[in-house]
């Protein structure tokens, strides 16, 4: 497991060490990038590590003569650079973060701080990438949450039209027709008339369909 953490003259004990504490900090969808091993030039039993995957960087250092590991980790998107500087025995790699802390290792291999550099600008470029989609995504919605808010305020200051009233054409004849209450007393008087013999047969039956017809 630890094999390809070796490339780049690893100390083998100290990756172990550092891949066992590693199993027990990665989060679902973690994944171990990198591990690079201090070494000093005299006296190295207890070397500093960096670890990096695909979420942080982490910086281990053994404490209580290697009985314990002390570490401080950083997510990528609170470090804004990372640095390297190669002096005549190994190189310094360390990052600054949002809140300006450092956080360094000296003394590491060459080979290892150049890879440490790659992947860290590999990772910063990537989260970059992310960043900038998460700002489009969030100005697609703030914009569509103004446009739709505009549409609902101007929906809400134009009054529905009232609907127009529908006007329906009465035949001239159902307008001079008398109410049905005036017809009843007209036909009453014209019986009257007929029963008192003040009309004959032939001018009641013509008033009578006079009336009769204004329905």
């Amino acid at each position: 497991m630890i094999e390809k953490f070796l490339k780049e003259e690893q100390d083998p004990k100290a990756v172990e060490k550092i891949y066992k504490r590693l199993e027990d900090l990665v989060t679902t969808g973690e994944e171990i990038l990198y591990i690079a091993v201090q070494k000093k030039p005299i006296v190295n039993l207890f070397p500093d590590c960096i670890a990096l995957t695909n979420k942080r960087i982490l910086f281990f250092t053994p404490a209580n003569l290697g009985l314990t590991i002390k570490f401080v980790d950083f997510v990528w998107k609170d470090i804004i650079d990372v640095y390297t500087k190669e002096e005549i025995i190994g190189a310094i790699f360390s990052v600054k973060t949002t809140n300006g802390a450092e956080m360094g290792v000296d003394y590491l291999p060459k080979v290892q701080a150049r890879k440490l550099y790659q992947y860290a600008q590999e990772r910063k470029e990537a989260e970059r990438e992310a960043r900038r989609l998460r700002d489009l995504e969030e100005k697609r919605a703030e914009s569509g949450s103004i446009q739709f808010d505009n549409i609902g305020r101007a929906n809400a200051q134009q009054p529905a039209p009232e609907p127009e009233p529908v006007h329906i054409p009465v035949p001239p004849a159902a307008q001079e027709a008398p109410k049905p209450d005036e017809l009843t007393e007209k036909l009453k008087k014209l019986r009257m008339l007929f029963d008192n013999g003040l009309i004959s047969q032939e001018e009641y039956n013509h008033k009578k369909l006079d009336l009769l017809s204004d329905l």
